[in-house]
Order: structure tokens, then C-alpha cells, then sequence
């Protein structure tokens, strides 16, 4: 077990205690029990923070693009060497299985800063000679001073997808992760120091949304906020940087429909639906939580999903054997079950799970639930159309495609969505009719970071990746000269 410690900034390149000396109890979400205390930091820590940043800049943003790939490059082996570590860090802080931490959040950190390095060493512009008197060329320099703010499901791989290309591209930043889950955010400093990342470079702030997420996002000297994290706290912030016309990228939530028609293979998409509703708890924006299947095959996928579902293992986050862990706090366990409450009032039907399982007496009082299937004709109920984040999916059965497409698109919400069937023409067709920014077919959750990601309606704004994100973390000028 790990040791009760103070988890605080780091700026400027040094460990800080947060200047008001106040801290909130940090709970370890299988056992229930305070393990750590993170720093509460305000309004005084986010200014010091900039200082530090803003002093930091020009030296950084000056640097060729070769020697800060380098210093990414650095990081990268440096957090690889210390993977077990990190990831038993992850799990014991977030709640998931320890092996999922390790296969998952800590290699894609990892990856994440070698694909940023690589990006900018292989970026090219362009160049257009329209007319034979004029050349127009593009050039870019970074924002500045940039706002990282960061959510809990995902803690350190999701920083990381952040902090990799907005120093890459030469601003430095000030990053904020959730208050539920600091911890590896707190390590990732050692790293930083270890690579002689010069200081203010990367600046994290620990504290709550209310003070250090208010006082990133409304501070006037910051010209872009990058966020992960929940639709109204989006709302909050668009609200709040709008006047100010800042830069803006919004990874919000999901409610995304997984699609299944009747010539899907169903051994791939079993296996496959039962990572995209299940994995870390459901607790990931892309869970496909809205399961329609269609009518001929509706009987033997409900019958083989229950009996997979069943064969999880859910409890202590050390054991490898482990798939579903502890739901990363309980303010968020009594939200899963209030909606799991409310299956029989919309005349929904608890077809699995619902309940806690029966554990250990060390996890008593840890944050566990099993993974629920319900059943629902009613496309309206809020179990279908609010997200739960939880290990909570609905099962429906259609009939024709124009049905499921209508039932999918009828939501607030457009991030992703998966389709599973072996005819190529259905595959495309429906793709394009889908309302979100990626769909996968006879797959889920394959990432390629070149690629745009992000999502539509109140699934965000904006797309990072690849190109994407250099272009969003810089300003880009269009220079016309005439011969």
C-alpha cells in the first residue's frame, strides 16, 4: 500500500506546497480509504504557475524543432523505464485493473510524447505560387501560455495527449488534472526534471475545477484552453472564454450507439462489445453504452453477451485476472446506481448486474459494482439518452436500418459510434449518416494519432491528432509576397 503523502505543484521547474497550505483527502477507490491528501490550490497558485510559464516561453519557443523533439523524446524513456511503477500508481489512484493501467494509460503516455516528437520533425507547409507575380507560404508560431485541463477516467494518458503537442509545438503550459485522480500527474513531474525539461516549461496545479480550472480558463493572459472532461463543465468554459475569444478544444461526453446487424460475425463482436461497454469500468467517453441489434440475431447476442458478462471478474485492481475494478470515487458510484434505480420506473428490464458483487472484507467499503445490461424499447428514457459513465449499457432491438440510424442520431450527444456487418456497401453508407466525429466498423477504440478525434453537438468542438493538434496549439499566418 502506498504511503500517505502530500500530493502537490509543481512549477517552475520545483515541487510546491500550494501557497494557502490547504488539501483535500484523496481516496483510494477499492478500498474506500483516504491514502493521500492533494493539494487545494487557488487563484495565487495559477498566477505563479503563469509567471513561471510566461518567463519560460521565450527561451522555449526559440528552441529548433529538433531539440524540443528531443527532450520529448527523453520523457518518453524515462516514463517507459518507470512503467510499472506508474501504472500501479494509476490503478491504486484511479480504481482499474493494474494490467489494463499498464497495457493501456501508461504505454499510450508513453507513446503520446514519441508520436508529438516525430510529428513536428515530419510536419511540412505549404506553399501555393497561384499567380506567376505572387508566393504565398504559411508560418506558424506557438500561442503562448496554454491551459491543459484534464479528467479522471484516463489521467495520465489524456494529459499527456495534451502536454505532448502544445510543448512540441513551443508553448509551455499550465495543466490542471482531476482532483479524484493527481497522483500520476504529481509523478510525471520527477520525469520532467529527470529529462532537464528547462523549467516552466510544464507547470501542474492540483486542486478543484471551481478554483484552479476557473482561474485557467478565465485568466486574460492564457489564449487557449484545451479540456477533457463532462458536457456542462464544456458549456462553463465556452461560456466563460467566449467573450475572450480564445482558442478552444472540447473533448466532452458520449452516449454512443454500437451498432449490430444481422450478418455481424459475432464471436469478433461479442469479444469486442464487451471491452467497448465494460472497459475501465465504462468509465471511457467512447464506451459504446447504446447497444441496438437486429431483430434475427437479437435472441443469440443477448443470450452469449449475458453469459460473457457474467464470466468478468470484477474486484481487486492488483490481481492481472482482474477486468473490472472500482469506480473512481463514490459521489460517482451513487450516480451509476441512481440511474440503474430509475430501469424499472421507464419500464426498463435489469437483465444483469445492477448490484454490488460479493468481495474481500479489505474491499467492503470500496467503490464496486457490476457490469449492468438493461433492457429498453424506449429510445427517449434517460437511460438512452443521459450519460451514465459507468459500466451500464442498454440493449434494443431493431428491425431496419433507417430505424436504428434515427434512434442512433436522436441524441444530444455525437462522438463516436461502432457498426458491426460484413457487407462493405451498409458499412460506408451508414457511416456517413452517423452524427459523430468517429465511427468504427468491426472494431473499437483502434487509435491512430494522425487522425482527427473529437466530436459533434454536445460531444465538443474542435479536433486534435496529428496535424490537428499542431494546428491548434499554434497560430498560423499566411504570408503573400509579390516578385
Amino acid at each position: 500500500m502506498l504511503k500517505l503523502i502530500k500530493v502537490i505543484n509543481f512549477i517552475n521547474g520545483e515541487y510546491l506546497e500550494p501557497i494557502n497550505k490547504n488539501y483535500i483527502d484523496n481516496y483510494n477507490p477499492a478500498s474506500g480509504e483516504v491514502y493521500s491528501k492533494i493539494a487545494n490550490s487557488d487563484k495565487n497558485d495559477v498566477d505563479l504557475a503563469y509567471i513561471s510559464a510566461k518567463n519560460a516561453l521565450p527561451e522555449w519557443s526559440n528552441k529548433t524543432i529538433q531539440e524540443r523533439a528531443e527532450y520529448l523524446y527523453k520523457i518518453a524513456d524515462i516514463l517507459e523505464s518507470r512503467i510499472d511503477e506508474f501504472a500501479e500508481a494509476e490503478s491504486y489512484d484511479q480504481g482499474k485493473p493494474i494490467s489494463l493501467a499498464k497495457s493501456m494509460d501508461i504505454t499510450r503516455s508513453i507513446h503520446n510524447f514519441r508520436f508529438f516528437a516525430g510529428a513536428i520533425l515530419h510536419h511540412e507547409e505549404t506553399s501555393s505560387n497561384f499567380n506567376k507575380n505572387f508566393l504565398n507560404y504559411t508560418s506558424r508560431k506557438p500561442l503562448g501560455v496554454v491551459g491543459l485541463i484534464s479528467p479522471w477516467n484516463l489521467p495520465l494518458y489524456l494529459l499527456t495527449w495534451k502536454i505532448a503537442p502544445a510543448i512540441a509545438c513551443g508553448n509551455t503550459v499550465i495543466c490542471k488534472p482531476s482532483e479524484f485522480t493527481s497522483m500520476t500527474a504529481f509523478m510525471l513531474g520527477d520525469v520532467l526534471i529527470k529529462a532537464n525539461l528547462p523549467k516552466g516549461v510544464c507547470n501542474i496545479i492540483m486542486g478543484t475545477g471551481s478554483n484552479v480550472g476557473n482561474e485557467i480558463v478565465s485568466h486574460p493572459k492564457i489564449p487557449a484552453i484545451s479540456f477533457t472532461g463532462g458536457t456542462k463543465t464544456g458549456q462553463t468554459i465556452a461560456s466563460i472564454t467566449a467573450p475572450h475569444f480564445k482558442k478552444l478544444s472540447l473533448e466532452l461526453g458520449g452516449k454512443n450507439p454500437n451498432i449490430i446487424f444481422n450478418d455481424a460475425n459475432l464471436d469478433d463482436c461479442i469479444n469486442t462489445t464487451i471491452r467497448s461497454s465494460f472497459l475501465n469500468q465504462g468509465e471511457i467517453c467512447l464506451c459504446g453504452s447504446r447497444i441496438f441489434v437486429q431483430e434475427n440475431i437479437y435472441d443469440e447476442f443477448l443470450e452469449r453477451f449475458i453469459k460473457a458478462t457474467e464470466n468478468l471478474i470484477v474486484g481487486d485492481p492488483k490481481n492481472v485476472d482482474t477486468n473490472i475494478g472500482a469506480i473512481v470515487s463514490e459521489q460517482h458510484l451513487n450516480k451509476i446506481k441512481s440511474y440503474i434505480d430509475i430501469a424499472e420506473k421507464e419500464k426498463c428490464e435489469i437483465l444483469y448486474g445492477g448490484d454490488k458483487p460479493n468481495l474481500n472484507k479489505q474491499f467492503e467499503k470500496g467503490y464496486f459494482i457490476k457490469p449492468t445490461i438493461i433492457k429498453s424499447n424506449n429510445n427517449k428514457c434517460r437511460l438512452m439518452q443521459e450519460e451514465i459513465f459507468g459500466p451500464v449499457v442498454t440493449i434494443t432491438k431493431f428491425k431496419e436500418e433507417n430505424d436504428v440510424i434515427e434512434m442512433a442520431n436522436d441524441i444530444d450527444y455525437g462522438l463516436s459510434a461502432t457498426i458491426w456487418t460484413e457487407n462493405l456497401s451498409r458499412a460506408h453508407r451508414i457511416s456517413e449518416l452517423l452524427d459523430c466525429g468517429t465511427v468504427w466498423v468491426n472494431n473499437w477504440m483502434t487509435r491512430d494519432l494522425k487522425v482527427p478525434f473529437g466530436g459533434t453537438k454536445n460531444s465538443g468542438i474542435g479536433r486534435e491528432g496529428g496535424k490537428h493538434s499542431i494546428d491548434f496549439y499554434t497560430e498560423i499566418k499566411n504570408i503573400c509576397i509579390k516578385y
